[in-house]
């Protein structure tokens, strides 16, 4: 690792592309490889592979809006990357002081994040994506949770 990685703090791992230091304290961010990195078109093809995921248009063309169960977890293409939901807000707080995402616009409460396109990997997009999806699925009845094809 080069000294960029650490910081006196001590050791450094990778977590989700960065590399935190055993204080929790963002040392230095990894940035996405070009080959790797989401836009709006492979979110869209992530989110159609989850069950009973559906992509409507309440707002026009864009942005294209994910929902589960009548229920959002996503919004691709807003404004300029995806909107979704953390399974909590802490995660969502850690992840917007890391630099790593921002405040989702017209969503301010309950752990909503907007990844703009270029700032994360594909990999940990995608992983992303498929909590918020697990976040708001679970949050369904039990009924509309077994309804789902």
């Amino acid at each position: 690792m080069s000294a960029g990685n650490t910081n006196t703090a001590g050791a450094s791992v990778l977590v989700h592309g960065a590399y935190i230091s055993d204080t929790a304290h963002l040392v230095t961010p990894r940035p996405a490889p070009h080959n790797s990195r989401m836009d709006q078109t492979a979110a869209n093809a992530i989110c159609a592979t989850f069950t009973g995921a559906t992509l409507e248009f309440p707002f026009g063309p864009e942005p294209n809006v994910w929902k589960v169960g009548n229920k959002i977890f996503a919004i691709t293409g807003a404004p300029n990357g995806v909107s979704l939901k953390c399974a909590d807000s802490p995660t969502a707080d850690l992840l917007i002081d890391m630099g790593r995402a921002c405040k989702a616009p017209y969503l301010p409460r309950g752990g909503w994040i907007l990844i703009e396109w270029g700032t994360m990997d594909a990999d940990e997009v995608t992983e992303r994506l498929k909590s918020s999806y697990d976040t708001v699925r679970a949050s369904l009845t039990k009924k509309a949770q077994a309804e789902l094809c």
